[in-house]
């Protein structure tokens, strides 16, 4: 936008356009023109995979507005929708596609999860042309600025999504060195991305790649497993994202190893044991009731309460609420905190004993 771009980013122009803000301006005129958020138009649904009586699987691409500052690979973005005229809903989805730059196209895979609306919407029902407003990309599990001579990714199910984008960053870079890549999908029909692995697994590229299919019978993830496909694993830089039981497998086999970098795909339960005593209270709305363990997120919905939330994950921290009294357990650390008066995410806090939290 250059000159206009930062007139229209000036606090004069911001000052004369309050309450509402410049961009809600410029979007009545053209969704695609913003001075501050980030907005992108679909150019493209492809269905990676649909068994029947399966939730399908598909790919978005984004062209999204000029304030799009770009992505590193392994990162997320916040999508929000405004589905059948409700309030906007926003989710959390990594993009699938090789790291971008300022203002280009880029990709999100999702599966369309039957409880969900964000994911359902835009896998069923999203079309070319269609409108979604943005964060900027979010999160830390990326590559480092210098790549290690050899990389191991683990992935399952919609985990997948990170390190696919890595990968494909990596060989748009023509890494010279060697990438090992575990995938566990259901099935062979369950695969995502199933063309593109099989042309990498018959082409090369300097990237071993292992589809392992639980259906089929090929074994769970172990050290024996590693040892013998991937020899030296221990000492190498490794990053996974999948569904619990996967990333308490890896991180049983890579124990305390500083080359393990993990994203979780949904957070793991833990056991309750003591922390299901006390009672929870939601201050803000007036309403308490027994604590039964289960993070502060699922409590307040059982209650009737409706926080705002993201990604349910712990990653985006739209549901942050202040926490006045009481302990928590980070469910996906094990970490537990007692301070007073501090902001907590409630998707991944589980009352420790009483507690009262701000929502």
């Amino acid at each position: 936008m250059g000159i206009a771009g930062a007139l229209l980013r000036s606090k004069a122009v911001a000052a004369l356009a309050s309450p509402h803000g410049v961009d809600r301006y410029l979007e009545l005129v053209n969704p695609m023109w913003a001075a501050e958020e980030v907005r992108a138009r679909i150019v493209d649904v492809h269905r990676e995979v649909d068994v029947p009586g399966h939730p399908p699987v598909a790919t978005l691409t984004l062209q999204p507005t000029s304030t799009w500052r770009g992505h590193r690979a392994g990162q997320h973005v916040q999508v929000g929708v405004e589905v059948e005229g409700a309030r906007r809903t926003t989710r959390v989805f990594t993009i699938s596609s090789n790291d971008s730059r300022p203002g280009d196209r880029f990709q999100i895979t999702m599966r369309a999860n039957p409880d969900g609306v964000v994911s359902k919407w835009l896998v069923e029902k999203a079309q070319v042309g269609t409108v979604l407003h943005l964060s900027q990309a979010l999160g830390e599990f990326v590559l480092p600025d210098r790549v290690p001579e050899h990389v191991v990714f683990i992935s399952g199910g919609s985990g997948i999504t990170p390190v696919m984008s890595m990968m494909r960053s990596l060989h748009r870079r023509t890494h010279r060195g060697r990438i090992t890549f575990i995938h566990y999908a259901q099935s062979p029909e369950h695969q995502i991305f199933a063309e593109e692995l099989d042309e990498i697994c018959r082409s090369g590229f300097g990237t071993d790649v292992h589809l392992l299919h639980p259906e089929l019978g090929d074994p769970a993830l172990s050290p024996a497993w590693l040892e013998r496909h991937v020899p030296g694993w221990q000492d190498l830089p490794t990053w996974a994202c999948g569904p619990a039981p996967l990333i308490e497998a890896v991180q049983g086999a890579y124990g305390d190893s500083p080359e393990l970098r993990i994203e979780w795909f949904k957070p793991p339960r833990v056991a309750t044991g003591d922390a299901a005593e006390g009672e929870v209270v939601f201050s803000r709305s007036g309403v308490q009731g027994e604590n039964t363990g289960a993070s502060l997120l699922e409590q307040a919905e059982a209650l009737g309460l409706a926080p705002e939330f993201g990604c349910r994950m712990g990653i985006c921290f739209s549901c942050t609420a202040r926490k006045s009294e009481g302990t928590v357990r980070n469910v996906l650390t094990g970490e537990t905190s007692s301070l007073p008066d501090e902001d907590i995410r409630v998707c991944v806090s589980s009352p420790v004993g009483d507690c009262v939290v701000d929502v």
